[in-house]
């Protein structure tokens, strides 16, 4: 009969455009899920390398700063004073309200509270500042001076404590607790390994903060004088040696930036973006027992890009990176290395793949409905 050969054409079709979804749809199941497994944990795979063993770190996360994709972690959520570190979160919270050349004029109530012992990138009362000059002191000089001053502008300290603890939520950064926007030691204030690469990868998505946290050295408005008179501009270099370099560090191939730190109960912190042929990395340390933070960063990047493609996710940062609109950056969005492009460019190209496997769907099921029209009308004659 005619009837059976229409049956088996719409099963057999059925089953490919099953199929033909499933393939542009992944399972939810088969995705990533947030979190991050045991201490060193890798999600193995053929040919994995082993994880570095020298790497010292009480806490650390080795990811994919595209994907999300967590590919090593050790002890990621635990809750550590994170330092200077968290003045990313900072950047990710106050960046888009304020415009990169407007200008203020520092007082003294904006340097109140300054913690004794504060990095400073020499903010002096008096002196007019445009706020871009104030992010590259933030960035490079990691200036305790400057985020007072951008805080102030932001409506206070206590607004912006409260507006990075709605931002870290919003994340789902559930490690991180803020009591002091510039990371300085606070009873109750911690972050986590994991949490520092969320906001890391979030903040390489916004090409602002993509090119402050990736330069290396900069001009910064000098003093003023008995007269009032401002001084020269003076030369800063970026506290972080892996990407500025120093006589016993030397700079790290492929390096972006983002952010070091330091305090007493922190002891050494990092967050260092990498990258290297068609991928971008991202890693976190905090406080090595042993060496530096820079070398625990460098094997556990070298790891990374090594391990690339070679090992299962082990969770995922979460959630997928936010869209952060800034005019805080002169000149055209020209992210360092391509580095906010990256997820761009990788979610442009899921995107079209998406869709040249539905229309592929689609042409499917227009040549099911023609081969079923034609058996109609033979079946009519």
């Amino acid at each position: 009969m005619i009837i059976r050969p229409i049956v088996q054409i719409l099963c057999t079709g059925a089953a490919v455009v099953a199929t033909s979804v499933a393939a542009i749809a992944p399972c939810a199941a088969l995705a990533p899920q947030p979190g991050v497994g045991r201490p060193g944990a890798t999600g193995g795979g053929a040919g994995a390398p082993a994880l570095p063993g020298q790497v010292s770190a009480l806490s650390w996360v080795v990811a994919d700063a595209t994907t999300g994709d967590v590919l090593a972690s050790k002890d990621s959520h635990r809750r550590l004073p994170p330092a200077s570190t968290l003045k990313t979160l900072f950047a990710l919270t106050v960046l888009p309200h304020l415009p990169a050349q407007k200008l203020h004029t520092v007082t003294s109530a904006d340097l109140n509270g300054l913690g004794e012992g504060s990095s400073q990138v020499g903010v002096v009362e008096g002196r007019a500042y445009r706020v871009d000059d104030l992010w590259r002191g933030v960035f490079l000089r990691s200036g305790g001076d400057a985020v007072h001053v951008l805080a102030s502008m932001n409506g206070g300290w206590q607004k912006t404590t409260d507006e990075m603890r709605e931002r870290a939520a919003q994340l789902g950064a559930r490690d991180t607790h803020v009591m002091s926007p510039d990371g300085y030691d606070t009873p109750g204030q911690y972050s986590s390994a994991f949490d520092l690469a969320v906001f890391g990868r979030t903040g390489l998505a916004d090409p602002a903060f993509a090119r402050y946290c990736s330069t290396s050295l900069a001009k910064f408005p000098g003093g003023l004088d008995r007269t009032g008179r401002a001084g020269a501009p003076f030369e800063i270099q970026n506290t972080n040696r892996l990407l500025a370099g120093t006589p016993d560090v030397s700079p790290y191939p492929g390096l972006i930036g983002v952010k070091n730190g330091y305090t007493t109960e922190a002891g050494n912190t990092l967050i260092a973006a990498a990258h290297r042929g068609s991928r971008t990395l991202i890693v976190t340390v905090m406080n090595p027992q042993e060496g530096t933070v820079y070398e625990d960063a460098r094997a556990l990047l070298d790891w990374g890009f090594a391990a690339s493609g070679r090992v299962r996710p082990t969770g995922s940062l979460r959630p997928a990176v936010a869209t952060t609109t800034t005019g805080s950056a002169p000149g055209p969005a020209q992210p360092p290395q391509g580095a906010a492009l990256v997820a761009s460019h990788h979610s442009t190209t899921k995107k079209a793949s998406t869709l040249g496997g539905i229309a592929a769907v689609g042409a499917l099921l227009v040549s099911l409905s023609a081969s079923l029209w034609l058996m109609r009308r033979r079946m009519r004659r």
